[in-house]
């Protein structure tokens, strides 16, 4: 499938040859070799404003990007994750204050880091269980290996969790290891990226009594017309896949990674909820469609609008934001004036970040370089897909937000 403009933009209120700025300031990313390719998709209102690609999905074969290429989403899957968790709680599986040790009895008896090094941790009994809602604000005391900022991931590592898990563990058993672990901080103390989305993925599958695969297929991606959003690609598929890059530490120029791209063209052991998927950017568009329709699209409903609307609140304790309650580790962007909802971060005040946008736009990205964004108030909804990890190397999410918004005339 692909994502077509439907409407010339002037009749949606966005000025025309404003818009066409973003083709040409990603443009110079492709032209000097920082990025491969890219693409773009902006809406409002329903309707496709501006849909666009530009250079390579693989620059070595020299296959250009396509209207229906895929993208290794990477965090992007989170709001999944968190869309099925939530679907669930509609039905009355489970409340947000209920304890995950309930179906996942390894995060009883919790210990939290207190101090020491990773060769002897020092650590003291969790004074409060992980609940569920814990899980969907990064609130838990979980970690990522890769965030390489704390002894507590370190002990992720030492077990074998970076960037990617051990090879041939599934979910169920990296969760036996996080639950023995400790965690970076009291639950609900302070606010730390983490696997918490990966747990919330097992969740799903126990409470559901289904695989996470099979719950997104049946309840999603199935539903919503998303063929294109899978776990691995295979067969000629294959070729539609965009190949992974990183920056050269001399040049800039974008470089192959294919000791981690290749991975996608392999059935994973473990479904991530926090990472997993590939997807293209007309299956993302339906996504983000259905969540500024409050839950529904094309008379499927996913999500009540009330749920959308309490899910895309800060729900960080006592209102902080990212910037006073994070742990560090996270560079994608200022944390100053953004909350986190369930399983997105929220805007509270643009004005910190520098880069308009609306208060209560809630938005997430993956760490090569993929984002999305859902402004409710102005009813605009931007995609943003290139193959580059680290997401932080440079400010596209920014840059596209300055774009779109300047553009924006009524």
């Amino acid at each position: 499938m692909s994502v077509a403009r439907s409407k010339d933009p002037d009749q949606i209120g966005f000025d025309p040859a404003r818009l066409a700025r973003i083709d040409e300031h990603f443009g110079r990313y492709v032209d000097d070799g920082r990025l491969a390719g890219w693409q773009v998709v902006v809406t409002r209102r329903g309707e496709v404003a501006h849909s666009s690609t530009y250079g390579l999905r693989d620059r070595e074969s020299g296959a250009p990007v396509e209207a229906d290429t895929l993208w290794r989403i990477y965090s992007m899957t989170k709001p999944v994750t968190s869309v099925a968790a939530m679907m669930l709680w509609e039905e009355g599986r489970f409340e947000l204050t209920d304890e995950i040790s309930r179906w996942l009895p390894e995060f009883a008896d919790l210990r939290v880091y207190s101090k020491g090094s990773v060769l002897k941790p020092y650590t003291v009994p969790a004074t409060e269980p992980i609940r569920v809602w814990h899980l969907l604000t990064h609130t838990a005391g979980l970690t990522y290996g890769f965030m390489q900022t704390s002894v507590v991931d370190g002990l992720y590592r030492a077990e074998g969790y970076d960037l990617y898990p051990p090879a041939g563990i599934d979910l169920a058993g990296a969760c036996a290891v996080f639950g023995k672990l400790p965690l970076l901080f009291q639950p609900g103390s302070a606010w730390g990226y983490s696997v918490a989305t990966d747990v919330l993925g097992r969740l799903v599958e126990v409470i559901s009594g289904q695989s996470l695969d099979a719950f997104f297929a049946d309840r999603i991606f199935g539903p919503l017309g998303m063929t294109d959003t899978r776990w691995w690609v295979e067969g000629e598929e294959a070729d539609r896949l965009a190949a992974l890059y990183v920056p050269d530490p001399r040049s800039g120029r974008a470089v192959r990674y294919d000791s981690l791209g290749s991975l996608a063209f392999n059935k994973p052991a473990l479904l991530s909820g926090g990472g997993g998927l590939i997807s293209s950017a007309a299956d993302y568009h339906r996504f983000t469609q259905m969540l500024l329709r409050g839950g529904e699209l094309d008379g499927v409903r996913l999500l009540g609008p009330r749920t959308v609307r309490f899910m895309t609140r800060n729900h960080l304790p006592g209102g902080q934001d990212l910037g006073t309650l994070s742990t560090g580790g996270f560079a994608e962007s200022t944390l100053d004036g953004i909350g986190f909802g369930l399983g997105f971060a929220v805007t509270d005040d643009p004005i910190p970040s520098r880069v308009p946008s609306s208060v209560g736009e809630y938005y997430w990205g993956g760490v090569a370089s993929t984002a999305f964004w859902v402004d409710p108030t102005e009813e605009i909804t931007a995609l943003l897909f290139t193959q580059l990890m680290p997401s932080s190397t440079y400010p596209l999410r920014s840059q596209l937000r300055q774009l779109v918004y300047a553009a924006l005339l009524d």
